[in-house]
């Protein structure tokens, strides 16, 4: 049987996570709810990013004023900033296309150039997520405590 370690991810782009963490001074040391296991991040970048909007939400809560209802159905629709990265990746992903070949089939690319496409939209990706959570004012509602998300 393979071993198959867990592997973490960033809490706001969902990289790899790399040694970037957060403890939440609200508890006392020796609490478990100090160090949220899902709060780690790959980069300061990412770090910076999450305490922005989680310093937003604490503000938020503390006034009392959220009433956000959350359901979930089965698929989960993109959200406004994930077509946005996605209409991003358009550009580069047809300038790696380009350099590959336009006129080839996907079928026939080797495994470099299929990585090429992928590193492409995949960077593009992420860099645009990761812009659009640190132009956020508030957080997602995943970190507003609601558990009706899973």
């Amino acid at each position: 049987m393979v071993n198959k370690r867990a592997v973490m991810k960033c809490w706001v782009c969902t990289r790899q996570a790399r040694g970037f963490g957060h403890a939440d001074i609200r508890f006392l040391v020796g609490c478990a709810a100090r160090y949220p296991v899902d709060w780690v991040f790959c980069s300061q970048r990412c770090q910076r990013c999450f305490h922005k909007l989680y310093e937003a939400g604490v503000r938020l809560l503390n006034r009392g004023d959220v009433r956000i209802s959350v359901k979930e159905g089965d698929v989960i629709d993109p959200s406004e900033a994930e077509m946005a990265a996605m209409r991003r990746c358009l550009k580069p992903l047809g300038e790696a296309a380009n350099e590959v070949g336009m006129d080839r089939a996907l079928s026939t690319y080797s495994q470099d150039e299929a990585l090429l496409l992928i590193n492409a939209v995949v960077t593009t990706y992420v860099e645009a997520m990761v812009q659009a959570h640190e132009a956020s004012k508030y957080p997602p509602l995943r970190m507003l405590g609601h558990d009706s998300y899973g």
